[in-house]
């Protein structure tokens, strides 16, 4: 039997605690919080004031939208956890994205460095193992997220990951594209068949 379609209310984002140096990219995060409140969905995210994830919590919040900030006691005074959204600290990195996945019903990914890539892996890795079937959306602008693409489809090519992964995440150029990209994916939930645990 299929299980049922993901029910989306609360919306995960990975993105970088700063803004780099695409303008575009912040605007795309303001873009992306306003989004968020005119339709009703809460913004679960890493709790930071500054960069990108600042910038989109700070736009949900000011178009009257829900957030959820989760951010480490250590990085509390680093990051300037954002006040003004509903805040939960915990005591590490680990807890942080595990509660940040128990909150979220759906991820978005957007550019950001070395923590952003790691916290996406993750997410991938655990769709791989059957873990979940949660949508998984990276905003790719200008195509900052194509050389990571590229190496899953060279894993795939070597036989390391099933081709059947492709259907665990998607890529979308605007922000507009992310919230009906999302709402697709959790309607097809339940019906990609299970990946093998080992290629053969």
């Amino acid at each position: 039997m299929a299980a049922s379609p993901v029910s989306i209310g609360s919306v995960g984002l990975f993105c970088g605690s700063s803004t780099g140096a695409d303008p575009r990219w912040a605007e795309a995060a303001e873009g992306f919080g306003r989004a968020l409140a005119g339709e009703g969905l809460r913004l679960v995210y890493g709790g930071g004031a500054i960069g990108l994830m600042g910038a989109c919590a700070k736009a949900a919040v000011g178009a009257g939208g829900r957030v959820l900030g989760v951010i480490p006691e250590f990085l509390r005074l680093p990051e300037v956890a954002y006040e003004a959204a509903e805040l939960v600290v915990v005591a590490s990195m680990h807890e942080r994205k595990a509660r940040m996945f128990q909150e979220a019903d759906a991820f978005v990914v957007m550019p950001g460095g070395i923590g952003t890539l790691e916290e996406a892996i993750e997410l991938l890795s655990w769709s791989r193992l059957e873990l979940h079937q949660k949508p998984v959306v990276f905003l790719d602008i200008a195509g900052f997220w194509r050389p990571l693409f590229d190496l899953i489809d060279h894993t795939v090519r070597q036989g390391f990951t099933p081709p059947q992964f492709s259907a665990a995440y998607a890529a979308v150029e605007r922000v507009d594209q992310l919230l009906p990209r999302i709402r697709q994916m959790a309607a097809a939930a339940g019906a990609r068949e299970p990946m093998p645990l080992t290629v053969t």
